[in-house]
């Protein structure tokens, strides 16, 4: 068991207690124990009890049901919890700004007991009628159910990866070639099929060593004899295993990986580049688009024809890689809400070649999130001072902060605390329901701060969780233009955000773009990699991504902007 499912079943747990008004005491004991140990670095599965409850807010009671967890993979307290739990009641838990009380009021007063009844409830007029609720909260309970209902079989780019991987890991054991297409290859933010291709000369054979294989589920009214549809249990999303024999393989990755609008592009003769991979004697993909007379188009890309008026304008080479990355500037350290001190952080970017580091906490208004005092920045700012003392020239870490953007568009610093930062990430993480105009303004006026460097997540979505707030992306492009600000490609997996549509626009307006892992841990460190994708799709080039610039071009860029402040 790992940390985040040990802690995901006590907060469950928690919950769960609390919905059933069990003994307050012991709810909050779980809920306190899940909110200290999601930081916790300790390897809580291999920990005895005696070690356990040297954790803060760990109790004896506790730390037996994480021992029970670790050594059985359940928790009888939870499994007696979710056995009087209706799993309709569970999924109300998804739905944005329902806390367990108002989930257990919906339960009881209106014996609402799954979505459906949810949202029936919710257009007849009934969920406003309830004492706490009102018209409001019943608009956003259903603007949060259709969002939903739209997610609906859709996973992230990364689990997504991680789905292909395994299904690729075990369907070579018994097939001479395996390739992963579609979304996957062409490293779509939401995925809602899985696709690979396996080459088989017998598709009989091959279908029955695929009936054969654990963990594989298949819907067989959606099969063919050619195509294999199904799901990888456990997994919320459609896999589809193509068959194709030797010779077709190499045409169909082609074929497949690429959208329909990408594939309707005509080339030369008037004829579509799809009509071209049919008719091409030589399949590989280069030959296929010289074939067509249309440049060659990375599989990231592959979506429409927006990549075709990219090249008209650059080269493949200039395209972002993980490489070609330098640094990293948006990372939460034990100072706030991370897991890892900002040394071990420092050290492992070393590890991976990074020549600088960014320490960006959580400021003082998140709260949430234990933001920064002005007193606590200060202690800060010296331990990276002393770390600095004990790098070479060839590494730094840079004093940054993760500043919150008020309702008002102003930063919850004041200028002074402001200018004792190198660079300053501005980000909206509160008060998230906005009007366009509102979202709009409030962004435009933290651009026009002079300390702002970094414009973090533009729009706060969470990927198939909650819905980003809308924004006039021009309007604040062209403003971070004028007002010399980069814009963040937040690279985790939850976020990719600011969109990679946009990417090109900012490109052509002069504004650069970070690819900032908005780290919590090591391994949140990694998440550049997504970034990198989503920065590639987009048409990103190293020329315009802001932590490709080496350490002293950096060091040199955050000198010159802080020096122009009040000039």
């Amino acid at each position: 068991m790992t940390n985040s499912e040990i802690v995901d079943l006590l907060e469950l747990t928690g919950r769960l207690m609390e919905l059933h008004d069990r003994d307050a005491f012991k709810t909050r004991s779980f809920q306190t124990a899940a909110f200290n140990l999601d930081k916790s670095t300790a390897d809580l599965a291999n920990l005895p009890v005696e070690e356990l409850v040297k954790l803060p807010g760990i109790g004896k009671s506790v730390a037996q049901k994480i021992r029970e967890i670790a050594e059985t993979g359940r928790l009888t307290d939870l499994d007696e919890l979710l056995a009087q739990t209706p799993e309709g009641v569970l999924d109300m838990f998804r739905i944005k700004g329902l806390g367990v009380k108002k989930v257990r009021t919906l339960w009881h007063e209106l014996g609402i007991d799954n979505l459906r009844d949810l949202q029936q409830a919710g257009e007849n007029g009934e969920i406003a009628k309830i004492k706490g609720f009102g018209a409001s909260t019943q608009e956003k309970i259903l603007a949060a159910l259709e969002f939903l209902q739209e997610q609906q079989g859709k996973v992230r780019m990364d689990k997504a990866a991680l789905i292909a991987n395994l299904l690729r890991d075990e369907l070579t054991k018994h097939f001479d070639r395996v390739e992963i297409s579609g979304q996957v290859r062409r490293k779509a933010q939401e995925v809602d099929t899985v696709q690979l291709l396996i080459q088989t000369s017998d598709p009989v054979s091959a279908m029955l060593t695929l009936s054969q294989l654990p963990n594989l589920t298949q819907n067989e009214l959606d099969s063919s004899p050619f195509v294999w549809r199904g799901k990888l249990n456990g997994f919320d999303v459609l896999v589809e295993l193509l068959l194709y024999p030797a010779e077709q393989i190499d045409r169909q990755l082609f074929i497949q990986t690429a959208g329909e609008p990408h594939l309707q592009q005509v080339g030369v003769g008037g004829v579509t580049l799809l009509q071209v991979a049919y008719a091409s004697p030589d399949v590989t993909e280069p030959a296929i688009y010289e074939r067509a007379g249309l440049p060659y188009i990375v599989p990231e890309m592959r979506e429409d024809d927006f990549a075709f008026r990219w090249a008209s304008r650059h080269q493949n080479d200039e395209l972002v890689t993980w490489d070609d990355l330098r640094g990293t500037l948006h990372n939460h350290s034990t100072w706030s809400d991370g897991k890892q001190s900002i040394a071990a952080m420092a050290a492992y970017c070393r590890e991976l070649g990074l020549t600088y580091f960014g320490i960006a906490d959580h400021s003082k208004t998140a709260t949430y999130a234990h933001g920064l005092s002005v007193e606590q920045i200060q202690v800060q700012q010296a331990e990276v001072d002393q770390l600095n003392q004990s790098f070479g020239t060839d590494f730094r870490i840079f004093k940054g902060i993760e500043s919150d953007i008020l309702g008002d568009g102003s930063l919850d610093y004041d200028d002074a605390t402001l200018a004792t930062f190198d660079y300053v990430v501005a980000s909206v993480h509160q008060t998230l329901t906005m009007s366009l105009e509102k979202a709009t303004t409030r962004l435009l006026r933290a651009i026009e701060n002079p300390y702002t460097t970094i414009l973090g997540h533009p729009t706060g979505r969470l990927l198939l969780a909650r819905e980003g707030y809308p924004i006039d992306h021009r309007a604040i492009i062209d403003a971070c233009a004028e007002h010399n600000v980069v814009i963040e490609i937040n690279a985790s997996p939850y976020r990719l955000d600011i969109d990679w549509r946009w990417i090109d626009y900012a490109i052509q307006q002069g504004v650069m773009l970070s690819i900032n892992p908005d780290a919590h841990d090591l391994a949140g460190l990694l998440d550049m990699h997504y970034g990198v994708a989503i920065g590639r799709k987009g048409g990103l080039t190293k020329a315009m991504t802001f932590n490709t610039l080496t350490l002293e071009e950096m060091n040199e860029y955050l000198q010159q902007r802080r020096a122009q402040i009040g000039k």
